[in-house]
Order: C-alpha cells, then structure tokens, then sequence
C-alpha cells in the first residue's frame, strides 16, 4: 500500500480507537449534517468537548466542517478515508487468509498419513471380506 494511503489509514484507526469520536460518527450517520450543539444534545459529552473530537475527526478526512446559517458549522461525514482503511484491513486478512490456509493444508497433509492398523479403513474391511 502507498505510504499516503498507509498514512490516512492510520489517521482513521486513531481517530476511531476513541468511543466518543465512534459514536460521534455514529450519530453523523444515523442523523444527517449535525453541528457539535446538536451532536452534544444527542450524546452525554459537552459541546466543548465534541468540538474538540470532531476537529480530530476533521484532521482525520473523517468529516467535513460546512458553513451553515447564522454562522453555525455543520458536519457531515466523508467516506473515503473509511474506504482507504477498509481496503487496508481487506489486503491485511487476504494475507492472513493465505497464511492460515497455507497452515490448514500443512496440517491437513500431515494427518492423511497412512492408516493405522486396525484402525478401519476400507482397505481393511475388503481385505477381511475376501
């Protein structure tokens, strides 16, 4: 992955460890543009401090500040950093998903050994028929 892509991944992964900045974007989501008074009286963190989380939020790609009426900023969520970091996560467990499947084979290889004596295979059932 290029390292401006890797970068903004990691803008993302920072931004959403905090579970006020997810539910922040949860609300953005689920409500529409929303300003940080709106988005205080939907969530138990004030103003100040939504202010705050949403300028990380903004840093991150992850929303965008639109000049509303009566100089009120609204906010509204920007998908394309969410989109570079998806892709990171989908290249992260193709890699593992070869790795594991590599160890699957590996494995599954090493107990189809030859049966044991005795142990009921068919050859042993034709064997005892004839």
């Amino acid at each position: 992955m290029r390292a401006d892509l890797e970068a903004t991944a990691a803008q993302v992964f920072i931004a959403l460890a905090d579970p006020t900045r997810r539910a922040i974007l949860a609300a953005l989501a689920s409500g529409g543009p929303a300003t940080a008074t709106d988005l205080a009286d939907r969530l138990p963190v004030t103003r100040q401090a939504i202010a705050k989380h949403l300028g990380l939020l903004a840093a991150a790609g992850l929303v965008t500040a639109e000049p509303g009426e009566r100089r009120r900023v609204r906010f509204r969520l920007r998908s394309a950093p969410m989109q570079v970091a998806q892709q990171f996560l989908a290249a992260l467990a193709r890699d593992w998903d070869s790795s594991l499947g590599a160890l699957k084979d590996h494995l599954d290889g090493g107990l189809a050994g030859p049966p044991l004596p005795g142990s009921g295979s068919s050859g042993d059932v034709i064997k005892k028929a004839g």
